[in-house]
């Protein structure tokens, strides 16, 4: 299990830029087809842009069609937690990250095989490690 990541919110607002941080820190949503990996294709890993943990791997992103990098399955799931989002009339799982409890998204039961999941994830809680064995 990763060692978890405690900052106070002034040591989060130092760290982050004012999108990340109202994503990350505040979980708001990046505007859909706006963000850096809504239709990337490179291949690499997916790290928390919060604190670097690896989150998602490229082999298991696909597009969902809704503007926002979608994946099957995390890397670990212990890499991710889940809770229940009641906000803004729903109920919905969100996505942290498990290191630094970072907002990420929203996790949906109508993805691909063979997991059947679709993690939808804001580009702006993500930075791309592209793959170097290229």
């Amino acid at each position: 299990m990763p060692e978890k990541i405690i900052k106070s919110e002034a040591e989060w607002l130092e760290a982050l830029t004012p999108e990340q941080y109202s994503i990350c820190r505040q979980k708001g949503t990046e505007r859909p087809f706006t963000g850096a990996y809504w239709d990337a294709r490179a291949p690499g890993i997916y790290r928390c842009s919060c604190c670097d943990q690896e989150l998602f791997a490229s082999e298991t992103k696909f597009d969902s069609g809704t503007g926002w990098p979608s994946f099957f399955q995390p890397v670990s799931i212990e890499n991710v937690d889940t809770e229940v989002d009641r906000g803004h009339g729903m109920i919905r799982t969100e996505v942290h990250c498990s290191r630094c409890g970072a907002h990420l998204g929203h996790v949906f039961p109508d993805g691909p095989e063979p997991t059947g999941q679709r993690y939808c994830i804001n580009s702006v809680s993500l930075k791309l490690e592209p793959d170097s064995s290229g």
